[in-house]
């Protein structure tokens, strides 16, 4: 990629349009076709890409435009995958009365969010997002970030013991066939010239981070209990290794997003925590960036990024869950500091996450995002003067 220093990109989701979230419930209910779906999300794929290229964005994405949330869509991509709404997992769970409490907490209503489950062997049906990325790429000179699922998040969440027992006794089992899906997956991906791919990790916030109910997770049903926090991270880390083997170096630049959850515009309910708990995961993953959030105090200490093993950063510089509009001055302030720990061709700028995590249940609108990722763009533009002036 020919990028600037301080590139700028995206988390990935963006605010669905009306016409895509009618959409997606038509297609669920048969009354539209598949290729009349493609056709909606199509527009609004080139609507979301118009407000990332006006803002000056380096590294662009489809916005997910296509998918129900970040991780759900799998369900269409693969063999012997059930669609469950979050309500209808307590059907599978032991600790009901637990289950039920942490859906009180979530602030989001439990039938908008959706969890694929393992019902028998899974392979790939279809590409995850190849096909997406072939569209995007028609439509744009930028440089273009593809989304994926982790193997730890799908490991924890697709893991449903009531479904999955018969085919895979244990989630160990069945992370064997998700490596191999991520694999092929990336594979295809990077012969096609793919320029930024992004595994989204956000259950490993939750290892270190949630104290009550510790066993469950806030990412949509991520049913699996966990075991020693780090048991799990060392677990994780295993995955996400084994799926990036022999990956890195073909032109196509791989990172992990970590974040502390993107489900509600209410902080306090979200997790909180600096990241040196992760570090044994963060310093010895496999990859060429770490996507990290730290636009908000619930990010902890910035000092930690020094112990990462000199990876770039993709550092959270805006709040996608706030109408408020950061400031450039504040954002190039907060790069500054970031200046003191890593390199500047090291640094990307993005929000913490998407904008639009949940098709249904959005964290903000396309024109506050838009605006949001103009100052980012400023803010980038005033550092690169400063910097070579």
């Amino acid at each position: 990629m020919n990028l600037p220093t301080f590139p700028t990109t995206v988390i990935g989701s963006w605010p669905r349009t009306v016409e895509v979230k009618k959409a997606m419930r038509d297609k669920r209910a048969g009354r539209i076709s598949e290729e009349e779906f493609q056709s909606i999300a199509d527009k609004a794929v080139l609507q979301c890409l118009k407000w990332q290229e006006d803002a000056g964005i380096d590294i662009v994405s489809d916005g997910e435009q296509r998918r129900d949330n970040f991780i759900s869509f799998v369900a269409e991509h693969l063999n012997n995958v059930r669609m469950l709404m979050v309500s209808e997992l307590l059907e599978y769970v032991e600790d009901k009365a637990s289950f039920e409490e942490i859906l009180g907490t979530l602030d989001v209503p439990a039938f908008s969010m959706s969890n694929p489950a393992a019902a028998g062997k899974i392979s790939r049906k279809k590409p995850l997002a190849l096909n997406d990325y072939l569209f995007l790429k028609k439509h744009t000179d930028k440089a273009i970030k593809v989304m994926l699922p982790g193997p730890y998040l799908l490991t924890r969440a697709m893991w449903v013991e009531g479904l999955s027992k018969d085919a895979y006794p244990t989630k160990e089992d069945l992370a064997v066939d998700i490596i191999k899906v991520l694999r092929e997956e990336l594979e295809e991906l990077i012969a096609a010239g793919v320029d930024f791919i992004q595994f989204d990790e956000p259950v490993l916030t939750e290892l270190v981070f949630t104290q009550k109910n510790a066993n469950r997770t806030f990412m949509c049903g991520a049913l699996t209990a966990k075991a020693d926090a780090e048991e799990e991270i060392a677990f994780a880390l295993d995955l996400m290794n084994q799926v990036t083997a022999g990956m890195l170096g073909r032109g196509s630049r791989i990172g992990v997003h970590v974040c502390r959850g993107n489900w509600s515009t209410q902080e306090q309910v979200l997790l909180r925590g600096p990241y040196y708990p992760l570090i044994p995961y963060l310093a010895n993953v496999n990859i060429d960036q770490l996507i990290l959030e730290y636009a908000t105090p619930r990010a902890g200490e910035l000092d930690a990024i020094q112990d990462f093993g000199g990876k770039e950063l993709g550092f959270g510089i805006v709040n996608p869950r706030t109408e408020t509009v950061e400031s450039v001055e504040a954002i190039v302030e907060r790069v500054q500091e970031a200046r003191k720990y890593i390199a500047d061709h090291k640094i990307f700028l993005n929000p913490d996450c998407g904008f639009g995590t949940f098709a249904q249940r959005p964290m903000n609108s396309d024109k506050i995002a838009f605006e949001k990722l103009k100052v980012m763009s400023e803010a980038a533009k005033k550092l690169r003067e400063m910097v070579f002036a």
